[in-house]
């Protein structure tokens, strides 16, 4: 059987970069497949429908649907849409947990969800974010979701469900995931080293404290001269987690202990940490 996965992509937050890469990253599974739909940039009610309607018409066993602020109207709207066509939705967002009353009610509902707290906002401040810097930021934020162990979580429930579906579950019968990524969820049985984990996890928490710092210096400051600089802190900030993991990641390397688990054809996931063995 090939489990259809749909990938709808409103706006961008980092996890989106890279949600249906996780899943086949050599593109050689045989046991399912990936279309991905995206807005482009914006939150915009045509682009969204636009989205949604690609995404019904091909007609997957579940989608997951990703992007920042997924308590927003067109994010909420996308779900919504797609559950009444009868196609289970699993939301990727960043940190909502804040907004107590839209995050309970996502709890409650039957989407499932992955927060991911550390997928933090960028400075958007023209003054500062050109696309170079865009780049940069979201390269570290990638790299701090990629090797704290973040990402291995998201890609993990995400085959869960495939699983569910070649096992024959469909629509409603399906567990869907209900996670929130914290920095400890993130760092689980990611390594093996324990000072390595520990960088790990500090970089987990810098990289979930620049929200905050871009929510003050996007939002809450009006003067250039002093939001300019607010905004750089908090790319700073980014760039020294991203540091903070190749450190982890080294020493890792230094003593050949790194988790390696990659999937075969079959979406088996396999396992490996000396550098010079096969995986089983």
């Amino acid at each position: 059987m090939v489990v259809k996965v749909g990938i709808a992509k409103l706006g961008n937050i980092a996890s989106g970069v890279m949600a249906e890469l996780l899943l086949d990253e050599r593109a050689d599974r045989e046991d399912m497949q990936t279309f991905m739909a995206t807005s482009g940039t914006k939150l915009q009610p045509e682009d969204i429908d636009r989205v949604v309607t690609n995404m019904k018409a091909w007609g997957p066993d579940f989608c997951v649907v990703v992007s920042p602020n997924g308590v927003l109207p067109g994010p909420t709207g996308a779900r919504e849409e797609l559950a009444k066509a009868g196609i289970p939705v699993v939301v990727i967002t960043d940190d909502i947990t804040t907004k107590k009353e839209q995050f309970d009610a996502l709890k409650a509902s039957s989407f499932g969800y992955i927060i991911m707290k550390a997928d933090a906002m960028i400075g958007a401040r023209r003054e500062f974010l050109d696309p170079v810097e865009m780049a940069d930021y979201n390269g570290n934020l990638v790299k701090v979701l990629a090797l704290t162990g973040a990402f291995t979580k998201l890609q993990v429930e995400l085959d869960k469900v495939i699983d569910q579906v070649k096992a024959g579950k469909k629509g409603a019968d399906l567990v869907l995931p209900k996670v929130v990524m914290t920095s400890d969820k993130a760092v689980e049985g990611a390594f093996n080293n324990p000072y390595a984990m520990a960088k790990a996890r500090a970089a987990y928490e810098i990289a979930q404290s620049v929200a905050g710092v871009n929510v003050k210096g996007c939002f809450m400051t009006k003067e250039w001269e002093k939001y300019i600089p607010i905004v750089c802190s908090a790319h700073e900030m980014m760039r020294q987690a991203a540091v903070l993991c190749d450190e982890a990641r080294e020493l890792e390397k230094g003593a050949d202990c790194i988790i390696r688990s990659p999937h075969k054809k079959d979406g088996v996931i396999v396992t490996k940490t000396k550098l010079i063995s096969k995986p089983e």
